[in-house]
């Protein structure tokens, strides 16, 4: 089978669509099949080892500091590959940019399209450089156009797809978690970070790992955190992650007089990361906009207890027994009392450390792609049916494409409009 994958977002880049995306290409490449993912251009190098699997187009690379790139018109060269490569099934990671394209693709090459609705884009309208009012709903509104135009739709969590549904989306939603290589996050040298961060080997250590940005409730964290430092004079704090809520984090911790014990690595690859989370004696999280929280399997695999805000997303993976889940209501003070209740009960992090990598065998990636590949099957089986039933209609199908290429354009002149300021006026366009 020929797996076209389009993502607006991809490595060198770190982020949860990334690391999804990545882990099923290779995945699918290992088991024979052919795979082409189209991905934005980035300024810094990509890794070598699955470079070969993508075609890059040029974009404004993230954008206005976001996670997404905005494509520019496909090269020569990307439609050429394309054509080459004759994908059997378009799987598309978001619903505009490069998910408009693979839209198109999919009805060019007559091929069933699907998406995977990894983010809660209402969620990350902070980040547009204007302020308009109903985005929130409109946006919303178009994903769901786009999930219903889709041959199949994939949510990482239960509660993701609960959501859809009650968006408004029609097709049936098959759960399938993004996969975590837990071979490879089962085994690192904690020891080593240690070290080279200056982390006494014996000290009880909070961590967390991810984008530091807004959206993630980090100050929350870090609150939580200053008032558990306080009462455990010994302890640290390791960050993994880069973004702009940074220095906000740290000088909360500073002004709670703990700045020598917070450790900011940055953002962390490979063996880095796998070693970060071993350097951890528990996994802190606090973030309330995830679909699935992807590095809270990874620090499951590593054997760590977790301890979280119940949210979306969140309450899908953490299963009793494998930390502590409190109420999205719950303050601070009451985050920190469980993460001392961790710190002075060694035995009770034991237990929970081999029940979170029973655990995470769930999500292994393996198990993941055999999942999403068996959607495919279904999929294009569905797809073959209907055009056969339809007696291969082109007229039909050539309406149905019309129709769906006017609401993209009529969408977006949507979107434009929403988006100026209420004291701004478009311009006269003369008529042709």
């Amino acid at each position: 089978m020929n797996i076209c994958l389009m993502t607006n977002t991809y490595l060198p880049h770190v982020g949860g669509v990334a690391k999804s995306v990545s882990t099923c290409a290779r995945s699918f490449h290992r088991q024979g099949h052919g795979v082409l993912v189209i991905a934005p251009a980035y300024d810094e190098p990509a890794p070598a080892d699955d470079e070969a699997l993508v075609e890059r187009v040029v974009a404004i690379k993230r954008f206005n500091h976001t996670d997404f790139s905005v494509r520019l018109p496909f090269a020569t060269a990307c439609l050429t590959r394309l054509r080459q490569f004759a994908p059997d099934v378009v799987h598309s990671h978001h619903p505009f940019l490069l998910g408009e394209n693979a839209l198109r693709l999919s009805m060019a090459r007559r091929v069933p399209l699907i998406f995977t609705h990894h983010t809660r884009y209402e969620d990350y309208l902070h980040y547009l450089p204007f302020e308009a009012v109903d985005l929130k709903a409109f946006v919303t509104s178009l994903c769901t156009y786009y999930a219903n135009h889709c041959d199949a739709v994939i949510a990482p969590s239960a509660s993701a797809a609960a959501r859809l549904a009650a968006h408004g989306v029609l097709r049936p939603v098959e759960v399938i978690p993004t996969g975590t290589d837990t071979a490879r996050f089962a085994r690192g040298d904690g020891a080593a970070l240690r070290r080279r961060m200056g982390i006494p080997k014996d000290a009880f250590v909070i961590g967390t790992v991810g984008r530091l940005a807004p959206e993630k409730n980090l100050e929350y964290l870090a609150q939580a955190a200053a008032r558990s430092l306080r009462r455990l004079p010994g302890a640290h704090f390791l960050v993994a992650g880069d973004g702009p809520a940074g220095p906000a984090l740290r000088r909360i911790l500073e002004e709670a007089g703990a700045g020598e014990r917070i450790h900011l690595c940055g953002t962390l690859e490979g063996s880095d990361l796998v070693d970060a989370y071993h350097a951890m004696s528990v996994f802190a999280f606090s973030s309330l906009t995830e679909t699935q929280g992807l590095v809270l399997t990874e620090a499951m695999a590593a054997g760590l207890p977790v301890v979280a805000l119940r949210a979306d997303g969140v309450q899908d993976v953490m299963t009793p027994g494998v930390g502590l889940m409190l109420e999205t209501a719950a303050s601070p003070e009451v985050f920190a009392r469980a993460l001392l209740k961790l710190a002075q009960e060694p035995g009770l992090r034991t237990r929970m450390s081999g029940t979170a990598r029973r655990v995470a065998a769930r999500y292994d990636h393996e198990r993941c792609a055999q999942a999403v590949l068996d959607v495919y099957r279904e999929a294009g089986r569905r797809y073959r049916a209907q055009r056969s039933a339809a007696g291969q209609n082109h007229l039909k199908s050539l309406q149905r494409r019309l129709s769906v290429e006017w609401k993209l354009i009529t969408n977006k002149a949507k979107f434009a409009v929403k988006s100026l300021p209420s004291d701004m006026s478009l311009p006269e366009i003369p008529l042709c």
